[in-house]
C-alpha cells in the first residue's frame, strides 16, 4: 500500500457514499388513535415507505409508468399482470392516506382504483 502512485491531479475524485435523504418534516408518521388493521398496516408500511423515499425520485414513477403502459400495451393476460402492481401500489397509498383525505379526494381515489381494476379484468377476459 505504501507504493501506491499518487492520483493524477485531473483524475475524477472518488465517489463517496451519500448520506440518505432526510425524512420530510411532519408532525406524525402514524394515524393518531389507530387500532387493529390500520395500525398493523401503518407499522408494517413504515419501513417500505422510508425505503421508497430514499430511492432516487425518478425510479418509482418510471417503474409504475412502465407497468401501466404494459397493462395497456398487452391486450391479454400479460396486460392484466402488468396492472396488478399498479393497482396494489395505488390501493396501498389510498388506504394509508384515507384518514387525512376529504370526500372529493376519496371519491377520486376510488374512481381510479375502479378504472384500474376494470382494465385488469378486461385484460384477464372478464368483460
Amino acid at each position: 500500500m505504501a507504493n501506491r502512485r499518487p492520483r493524477h491531479p485531473l483524475a475524477q475524485p472518488r465517489k463517496t457514499k451519500k448520506a440518505p435523504r432526510p425524512l420530510p418534516p411532519g408532525e406524525q408518521f402514524f394515524t393518531p388513535g389507530a387500532t387493529g388493521l390500520r395500525k398493523t398496516v401503518e407499522t408494517r408500511s413504515a419501513p417500505l415507505l422510508v425505503f421508497l423515499y430514499q430511492l432516487p425520485k425518478i425510479v418509482l414513477p418510471i417503474v409504475l409508468v412502465a407497468f401501466f403502459i404494459g397493462g395497456f400495451a398487452f391486450p391479454d393476460w400479460r396486460g392484466g399482470l402488468c396492472m396488478l402492481p399498479v393497482i396494489a401500489f395505488t390501493g396501498w397509498l389510498a388506504y394509508l392516506s384515507w384518514p387525512s383525505l376529504r370526500v372529493g379526494s376519496r371519491v377520486l381515489r376510488l374512481a381510479l382504483l375502479a378504472f384500474l381494476l376494470a382494465v385488469a379484468v378486461t385484460r384477464f377476459g372478464g368483460f
